[in-house]
């Protein structure tokens, strides 16, 4: 008895764990894929982050297009839940709801020991406890203020530097002493946001696979009178072929050159969610490499990435073939993350309808409603990208019961989630005990490992220990290329006047070496330097400009540096009779002092929010306005309006189309050579003072677009122009007026 009870205690539990088939999904040779979490776990995933317990806390969408009119958005339906692995066998078997009553939540990321996550238009923080929100804290209140659901700010990703960047932003986030910074940057990308082991970011849009910067972040781009443009958001991928298995159903599949002559898709429309791979599961030559989501083809597509000299650029890994592709259009990839046990793992919102109501196109709407892609709903995956060669399921330990001093020692594992999350729980601790100290220096003697050197380096920066002379020995001392730049970038952040001197020498040593990227970095961290004593790094700076006089990101590195001196230096040129170091930077300082003149600076550093795209604003006066009579489709109301998707008002004439939304409309009228005999009139918007220039501008282009296809724009002159075109009688314009109406 004793013996029977000891075998069933033994016994690993079972959960009933669901079976989703992948028949029809190809992958790469040599790989595997499988589901790791799927309804009813989970529901339309658009982002996932790891806890340190090696948990996936997934963000759920459940609120986006849930239907071909787009209603039931603002329901707050939205969570994010906790998915379990309770018997260990890399399947989700439970999930839990951490917060609920959301709508359209975006990004979440683990920091500072909680959460911090988007719902629009804010960005909260909240401690965790036993699983629980606690202590809301409220970080950004315009974090997503305005925009449409495909174009506001997402990501949150934690960088090397110690700083939170987003996508379709420019700004970042870090908490110091409690509190929360709020920082220009770099606006990148639309979707996702990713990064490789140097620490260069990279991002894409809709139509572009790959973007990325050639640089570090904000190391170019901290003159505000200048907009740098050689080195920031850089397209990688000249080519954007994709190749799905089957006829692809997109919003402009009827415009030439979109599909071809078997109606596959030719080029990438719907590009997101990158990911540079940093774990250590795959074969060494996929390291870096590309990974992205192009979820309207049902694919996920592999670039090589290709780094010369300090420019970058990405090709397809194999030609005419995808990493992943599948003929299930309910398989929809929009995020792609490294995982804990070195794999990758892909969010599949598994969903008919990606397109927002907005943007849809009538040629998208009937292609989804004949395919039924619209009944494709309450679903969601991730799935899990192992290589044949390397399959081990182990869960990971719990970073959280680590000492410190392992925390360090996680900064030398292969695996980039690993040194990510040990340097974040570093910092986050704030240990600034002499074990922990030295461990960290210890580290940046490992002339083996320039990677864990840089991780080592922001460490110490992050804990408010590194100082100028731990980083000029480290300097003269370390041989590694890509350290030496951190190092160089992180100098700045320590000019003094008495330090001058040292600085100055040490930059001529590192010319020495006459290497670019070395180079580059010192030109674009001058600025401080110059600030303290202009006159001796002029010299320098000129020195290095000359040396590159034809590279374009060389010289606006300079211009960053010169940022409030450019008249200074100018001066001290003509003094010394000697010329501007080549025609590209003479362009770039005279655009400078222009744009000085007129206090004309660059966008980062005025534009406060998300703009909201015209389609957009135009869509919520036409549901708010126009929806009850005409229909969310444009299909019309019985006895009430008519139709509007392909009508003949509709695709004819914007002009006459905007004296009848300005104006109205009396029956009977034909619509498409049928008749419809209303007795109800038509209001016009045009005494409404609700309703601007640029409302009756955005209902034009946003009804042209949805119910033709072809959105028109028209200026605001011309509407002017139509308001005071009035119609023969009160109570709006007759079929017979506006038929024989010309326009001018």
């Amino acid at each position: 008895m004793l013996l029977t009870t000891l075998v069933f205690s033994c016994k690993p539990k079972s959960f009933n764990e669901p079976q989703i088939s992948l028949d029809n999904y190809q992958i790469e040779e040599g790989f595997e894929l499988s589901v790791a979490a799927s309804e009813p776990f989970i529901e339309a995933p658009v982002s996932m982050d790891f806890d340190n317990k090696g948990r996936m806390w997934v963000v759920e969408m459940k609120g986006f297009m849930r239907n071909l009119q787009g209603t039931g958005d603002d329901i707050p339906n939205g969570t994010i839940s906790i998915l379990e692995d309770l018997d260990h066998d890399g399947i989700t078997d439970h999930s839990k709801v951490f917060i609920d009553s959301l709508i359209l939540p975006r990004a979440l990321a683990h920091v500072y020991g909680g959460l911090l996550y988007a719902e629009p238009p804010n960005l909260w923080f909240v401690d965790i406890k036993d699983d629980q929100p606690i202590n809301k804290v409220l970080v950004d209140s315009l974090y997503s203020d305005g925009g449409n659901v495909e174009h506001q700010p997402n990501g949150l990703m934690v960088h090397i530097d110690n700083w939170i960047y987003n996508a379709k932003s420019n700004f970042r986030y870090q908490r110091k002493h409690g509190e929360w910074i709020k920082e220009p940057t770099s606006f990148r990308g639309q979707w996702g946001i990713t990064k490789d082991n140097f620490g260069r970011l990279y991002v894409n849009t809709n139509s572009t696979q790959i973007m990325g910067d050639f640089v570090l972040p904000n190391t170019i781009n901290k003159n505000v009178f200048y907009k740098p443009e050689a080195a920031l958001n850089k397209t990688l991928t000249t080519n954007q072929r994709v190749y799905p298995l089957h006829a692809t159903s997109v919003n402009r599949g009827y415009v030439e050159g979109v599909l071809d002559e078997d109606s596959l898709l030719i080029n990438v429309t719907s590009a997101c969610g990158p990911m540079i791979y940093r774990g250590d599961a795959f074969p060494e030559n996929y390291l870096e490499n590309a990974f992205v989501c192009a979820p309207e083809a049902n694919i996920v597509k592999r670039n090589i990435l290709s780094f010369e000299n300090i420019v970058l650029s990405a090709t397809q890994a194999i030609p005419e073939q995808e990493f992943i592709a599948s003929t299930d259009e309910g398989f929809r990839p929009v995020n792609l993350f490294n995982g804990p046990d070195g794999n990758m793992y892909v969010v599949d919102m598994h969903r008919g309808i990606i397109q927002d109501k907005a943007f849809m196109t009538p040629y998208l709407q009937e292609q989804t409603a004949v395919k039924k892609l619209d009944t494709i709903i309450g679903m969601g995956r991730i799935l899990k990208v192992t290589h044949k060669n390397n399959q081990q399921v182990s869960p990971i330990q719990n970073l959280d019961k680590l000492k410190s001093t392992e925390l360090v020692d996680l900064l030398k594992r292969k695996n980039g989630w690993f040194r990510d999350r040990a340097q974040q729980l570093l910092v986050y601790r704030q240990d600034r005990t002499d074990e922990v100290v030295s461990a960290l220096i210890e580290l940046l003697q490992d002339t083996n490992n320039d990677i864990t050197q840089i991780h080592a380096l922001h460490t110490l920066n992050g804990l408010n220990v590194l100082d100028f002379e731990l980083l000029e020995s480290f300097v003269y001392s370390s041989k590694n290329i890509l350290s030496l730049c951190h190092a160089i970038v992180l100098l700045e952040q320590f000019a003094s006047v008495d330090r001058v001197a040292s600085v100055i020498k040490l930059f001529q040593e590192l010319e020495s070496k006459d290497d670019a990227f070395i180079d580059l970095y010192i030109l674009s961290s001058l600025g401080n330097w110059v600030s303290l004593a202009e006159e001796k790094l002029f010299p320098l700076g000129h020195n290095l400009s000359k040396k590159y006089k034809d590279e374009p990101i060389f010289q606006e590195a300079f211009i960053n540096s010169l940022r409030d001196h450019e008249e200074a230096y100018a001066s001290y040129m003509s003094t010394n009779k000697e010329p501007l170091s080549s025609v590209v930077f003479q362009n770039i300082l005279e655009t400078t002092l222009s744009n000085k003149k007129q206090n004309k600076k660059n966008f980062i550093y005025t534009k406060k929010g998300v703009s909201t795209d015209s389609r957009t604003e135009g869509y919520a006066v036409y549901r708010n306005f126009c929806a009850t009579c005409h229909g969310l489709n444009g299909e019309g109301v019985e006895n009430l309006a008519p139709p509007l998707m392909n009508s003949d008002y509709v695709s004819n004439s914007p002009e006459k189309l905007a004296l009848v939304v300005l104006h109205g409309l009396r029956g009977p009228i034909h619509v498409n050579d049928k008749l419809y005999e209303f007795n109800m009139v038509m209001p016009g918007l045009a005494n409404n003072p609700e309703f601007s220039d640029e409302d009756i501008q955005n209902i034009i282009l946003y009804v042209t677009n949805a119910f033709s296809g072809n959105g028109a724009i028209l200026d605001k002159e011309k509407i002017m122009q139509l308001r005071k075109q009035k119609p023969e009688k009160d109570g709006g314009y007759s079929e017979e007026e506006l038929i024989q109406l010309q326009i001018n």
